[in-house]
């Protein structure tokens, strides 16, 4: 349920995209100090995205650095870390966490519970650093599992749930531009959740597993109305951005908002059109 905050490349100048990268690259060094190659294994854009957001608005005092890595092992490339890398990381280990524990329950895939194992200890110390978020997070979840056994079709209840878990990521800590960050975060998780569901109804289908979208599949205009609630979302996550005071690296943080998030729905929208007419 991650990956699908990311830049729209081709409509980025280099600069911006170097500097884009140089924030990912940073998140993927933190992990790598924090919980090794296990912890590498969960890096997000979505988590990458928020480091770039706080720290647009925070302008706090970040490092750079060049090194080498195993995704580029023979040239140096640049890394910032600051303050929001370090909770970046937390916050994407937090979830990932999560994530795995659900996915095992929900398929029972092996690999989930032992990466979820090898992710236990780094959970253990970041939910006793921040155990309201932690225990948001766990509530949530858990009633998402309820929604998902009662087979609920109730949009906005079922992407709420997410949307909460967001909005807590969001809300680094309580001054005057909380309120901003946690509804861009509620919007945005509601529209991740709802993006997730949306590329993976046939999987679901298949499989028999629960998914949103299952009884409106295959329906005429099913395209036409996930199209309209994901825009739903955006906007209200796009206008709460836009009330911010943010001054630095505004052109990036619009290019994913307002294209990047769009580039896996046109995907597996184009990619459905074209099964159909291949059919």
């Amino acid at each position: 349920m991650f990956g699908y905050i990311i830049v729209n490349k081709p409509e980025m100048k280099f600069k911006e995209f170097d500097l884009y990268q140089s924030y990912y690259c940073g998140l993927c060094k933190a992990l790598k100090d924090q919980s090794g190659r296990r912890g590498q294994l969960t890096l997000s854009y979505d988590m990458a995205f928020l480091i770039l957001l706080l720290s647009s608005l925070y302008e706090p005092e970040t490092q750079l650095s060049c090194q080498k890595c195993v995704a580029h092992p023979f040239e140096k490339h640049p890394a910032r870390v600051n303050q929001f890398t370090a909770y970046g990381a937390d916050m994407n280990l937090l979830l990932s966490y999560y994530k795995c524990l659900d996915d095992w329950e929900d398929e029972h895939k092996l690999t989930r519970k032992i990466m979820a194992s090898s992710l236990k200890k780094s959970f253990h110390r970041i939910a006793a650093a921040y155990p309201g978020k932690a225990g948001i997070f766990q509530e949530n979840l858990g009633r998402l599992r309820r929604c998902e056994k009662e087979n609920s079709k109730d949009l906005d209840e079922v992407s709420g749930y997410f949307g909460n878990i967001m909005e807590e990521v969001f809300a680094w800590r309580k001054d005057e531009w909380e309120a901003g960050l946690r509804r861009m975060g509620f919007f945005l998780g509601k529209f991740i959740y709802l993006m997730d569901a949306f590329e993976d109804v046939e999987k679901d289908k298949k499989a028999g597993s629960y998914n949103l979208f299952l009884e409106d599949y295959n329906r005429e205009g099913f395209g036409q109305k996930v199209e309209q609630a994901l825009n739903m979302m955006m906007a209200e996550c796009s206008r709460a951005f836009e009330r911010l005071p943010i001054v630095e690296n505004t052109e990036i943080l619009r290019n994913i908002l307002y294209s990047g998030v769009w580039c896996r729905y046109e995907y597996v929208k184009k990619n459905r059109e074209r099964n159909v007419t291949d059919v």
